[in-house]
């Protein structure tokens, strides 16, 4: 039976792939989002830029299990980084639903980004095996937070293959309103996120958790 040391170890080594991956996933979709004017690309990365410092916190208090120390210490930080990922997450719904609809009022439309569209598929691949990976560690060393984080990554595949949809059906059909109706559809997962992360804040309870 792998011992408590290891699993934790071992999630210390997939909170660094899941932030290496977040880094590259946020460049790419900002950098191609803002080139091919797509107001979903931009949105993913900036989404990732969150899930990003969430995942460093939590690779914090593995790495504090790992070396052995109290985890006391690590709570507030944890409590203030829900605080700011979940208001920062609901600002970015806003910005969504107010960009998207200055977009279908005006009639603009994206241009095709086939970098977008590979990056959608490499994180429709890449992040439900990242899911797997952290729920089943979290469950081996008694971790929620880890296994909520695994949940977010799973969302963050939904949000992966909402972006691809939208993408290539602007390629294929040329349907200029798609991508800001594709924007939108993203606007339940990125609340979702956000109240719960405020709500972990306030030291409620939630099923995805993912600034734990």
């Amino acid at each position: 039976m792998v011992s408590q040391a290891v699993s934790v170890k071992r999630g210390v080594n997939i909170e660094i792939v899941s932030i290496v991956w977040m880094v590259i996933e946020a460049a790419v979709a900002i950098g191609s989002g803002i080139r091919a004017h797509s107001l979903s690309l931009v949105a993913f990365g900036a989404d990732s830029i969150i899930e990003l410092i969430a995942s460093a916190v939590l690779l914090w208090r593995l790495t504090l299990e790992a070396s052995g120390e109290s985890l006391t210490r690590v709570k507030k930080a944890e409590k203030t980084s829900s605080w700011v990922v979940g208001i920062a997450l609901l600002l970015l719904a806003v910005y969504i639903v107010v960009a998207s609809t200055d977009k279908l009022v005006t009639h603009q439309g994206t241009d095709t980004s086939f970098l977008g569209i590979g990056l959608a598929i490499a994180s429709g691949i890449i992040m439900p095996y990242l899911s797997r990976a952290k729920k089943r560690i979290g469950s081996l060393i008694g971790s929620k937070a880890l296994r909520a984080d695994g949940s977010c990554s799973m969302v963050c595949a939904y949000m992966a293959w909402i972006v691809l949809t939208g993408v290539l059906l602007t390629a294929l059909l040329g349907w200029w309103w798609i991508d800001s109706i594709a924007a939108l559809a993203l606007v339940y997962y990125v609340v979702k996120e956000g109240r719960e992360a405020i709500q972990e804040a306030r030291g409620k309870e939630n099923e995805c958790g993912c600034c734990h």
